[in-house]
């Protein structure tokens, strides 16, 4: 009898042991849990941060561009769709995984003459949301597309090879050559990281007399992709080479000179994903 006694005090220890270390341990669990109750998601108005209003710009049948400028830095996307339910989210490329104050994400792939929502929402660096009203804007129609870039599709210039396009995109993709082409600044082409050696050559839809030429070359936050000089070869062998600025802006040359076909091959450049953001020639058929 005393035996059992024995068993019974030693089972009831146990038991007692192994309910305090279950206590414990939901203490333990529960720590975290209200530390994260203490840190629940704060909500607040994208216009509380705001030096500009959102703003739809560079629109086009087939693409759109939103601009913000913060007051802080904001890791920001922009949702969009046909409906308020959007379907469809965009981040700004500058961000290099980071927050920024300004903000330029692009929506394309988008329908012509359609009407699309959209709402900017961004994450600031203390954990706060910041979300901005639903708008709206539309597309051009398909129509409403002209270029006078003689480098431009819609003039029949067919693209006869390119050194490579990042993530191996399609030319007609975002960050392929054509985005250096379609009247868009904030579409460019980047090369798959082929510095001084990037390169594409276009066949146009006949002989021009070219009398002007634009260059805008791509640049990243950290300094790399920024083409510094480049030369222009035509397709009776001459070539013309030309300098950019250090600081990156639309750069419009007077050149004088004939080509059906044009290549153009980065001489210099800061490495990496070099690229351009917008080039354009102008000139007149040679009858």
């Amino acid at each position: 009898m005393k035996r059992i006694r024995v068993i019974l005090l030693m089972l009831i220890v146990v038991i007692a042991v192994l309910m305090v270390t279950q206590l414990m341990a939901q203490d333990e669990d529960m720590e975290p849990l209200a530390n994260i109750e203490d840190r629940l998601l704060e909500i607040r108005d994208l216009a509380e941060v705001a030096e500009s209003d959102v703003q739809i710009l560079d629109i086009t049948s087939t693409a759109s561009r939103l601009n913000f400028i913060g007051t802080i830095p904001l890791a920001c996307t922009v949702v969009f769709g046909t409906t308020t339910e959007f379907g469809n989210a965009s981040i700004d490329l500058d961000m290099n995984g980071g927050a920024i104050i300004e903000h330029n994400p692009l929506m394309l792939d988008l329908e012509p003459d359609t009407e699309y929502f959209y709402r900017v929402q961004g994450s600031a660096e203390d954990g706060t949301i910041y979300v901005g009203e639903v708008s709206s804007f539309r597309t051009l129609s398909a129509s409403e597309d002209t270029s006078d870039n003689l480098l431009s599709p819609q003039n029949g210039t067919v693209v006869l090879g390119v050194s490579s396009n990042f993530g191996g995109a399609e030319n007609d993709a975002n960050w392929g050559i054509l985005s250096a082409f379609d009247g868009n600044i904030n579409r460019a082409w980047a090369s798959a990281g082929d510095g001084d050696d990037a390169w594409f050559e276009v066949q146009l839809d006949g002989q021009y007399q070219i009398n002007t030429l634009e260059f805008l070359t791509r640049l990243m936050s950290d300094g790399t992709s920024q083409i510094f000089e480049f030369s222009v070869t035509t397709d009776s062998g001459e070539v013309y080479n030309f300098e950019l600025p250090e600081d990156q802006q639309m750069t419009v040359f007077e050149v004088d000179f004939v080509a059906e076909t044009l290549r153009i091959d980065v001489i210099r450049s800061s490495g990496g994903n070099t690229g351009i953001d917008e080039i354009a020639v102008y000139g007149d058929a040679v009858e």
